[in-house]
């Protein structure tokens, strides 16, 4: 059966359950491996692209002895340059909308970076600000069917765990912080003096997890406002909601099976890479999943996933949406994890129809 049957049809199903129609609208076509990594780099997480130049940028979270790498891509798939930050882990990147820099989450280093979008291999790495040590959020309540209510206690952990970040109209820098349930702040990232100060905006306890795979606070994404922020978080399956006038938090959506990066297209859609599924899902303004793309096919010839494989982190470049595939085995090898059978790691790109 041709793959984009199943896909076609979830659309067609949902848009008639929630009355919503694709027409004029950019709807998802087809999942296309964009580009592979090179062979020995691992686990692609990070992404962000140049608008400008449509260049996409991948940054890669290897605990292994493999080293960590920022590649960049230009719009055919062709790497044309990379950079080494050893034995670091990175997790997500943000393009600086008026210094032309890519900026960095140094999970390793519990750090911010950044380096110029034209970088080569000798690039200078710039340290923006390194993510104060606050410990863990308060004890959260969760409540059950019968009435009675579960205490979640989120231990003693003190380590920064720099995840994702968005900029808003004015330049700031959100950070999403995943061990310690905290957003930041970083005021005027591109102009300020470095080391950059940073503001903790909130921290709070649906902004951790208990849960699986082991992340909190994680993708970031600004309503078209500016005045909601978005925060999956992995390990609950959540989407939250941030109401940056008050800081409230509430939940925007349950069941998101490992709720990861997430971003709005230029229609006003949020999409949210699922990782636990191997599949992009498209959110309406209540929080409902309209629309489903993408599954994990099989291991190509080459070692590489055919389709999605943990697909972690989004952008949206000229209509098309890109997605890195981390195909990471979070548990022990034991041989019951697909992501153990990967050789190559890739980007995929999904053609948006409709523009």
């Amino acid at each position: 059966m041709n793959r984009l049957l199943p896909v076609c049809i979830a659309l067609v199903l949902n848009a008639a359950s929630t009355g919503m129609s694709f027409a004029g609208e950019r709807t998802p076509e087809r999942v296309e491996t964009f580009a592979t990594l090179p062979a020995g780099v691992r686990f692609p997480e990070g992404i962000t692209a140049n608008p400008a130049t449509g260049d996409i940028f991948v940054a890669t979270f290897d605990f292994g002895p493999n080293a960590n790498k920022l590649l960049r891509y230009n719009r055919q798939g062709q790497l044309t340059a990379e950079r080494d930050f050893g034995g670091t882990p990175l997790l997500g990147l943000a393009f600086g909308p008026s210094d032309a820099k890519v900026y960095i989450t140094n999970f390793g280093a519990s750090k911010i970076q950044r380096i110029t979008a034209s970088f080569n291999g000798g690039t200078a790495i710039e340290d923006v600000a390194t993510l104060p040590q606050i410990g863990a959020p308060a004890d959260r309540l969760e409540g059950n069917p019968d009435g009675s209510s579960d205490r979640i206690q989120f231990g003693s952990n003190k380590f920064p765990a720099p995840n994702a970040m968005e900029f808003d109209r004015s330049g700031n820098l959100y950070v999403s912080d995943s061990f310690q349930g905290a957003i930041y702040r970083i005021d005027n990232a591109q102009g300020c003096y470095t080391p950059c100060s940073v503001t903790t905006v909130v921290q709070h306890p649906l902004l951790a997890t208990p849960g699986f795979p082991p992340f909190g606070a994680n993708g970031l994404a600004l309503s078209r406002d500016g005045s909601t922020l978005f925060v999956s978080n992995t390990g609950d399956d959540r989407v939250l909601k941030m109401d940056l006038a008050t800081n409230a938090i509430t939940v925007f959506t349950e069941s998101i099976n490992g709720a990861d990066g997430i971003a709005f297209d230029d229609r006003g859609v949020l999409w949210a890479a699922a990782n636990q599924s191997d599949e992009i899902v498209a959110l309406n303004a209540n929080g409902r999943v309209i629309a489903r793309v993408g599954a994990f096919e099989r291991i190509g010839y080459d070692g590489a996933p055919v389709g999605l494989l943990f697909p972690a982190s989004i952008v949206f470049v000229r209509g098309d949406m890109f997605v890195t595939n981390l195909a990471i085995a979070l548990t022990p090898a034991v041989g019951d994890e697909t992501e153990e059978d990967v050789m190559r790691w890739t980007i995929s790109r999904i053609r948006m129809r409709g523009h």
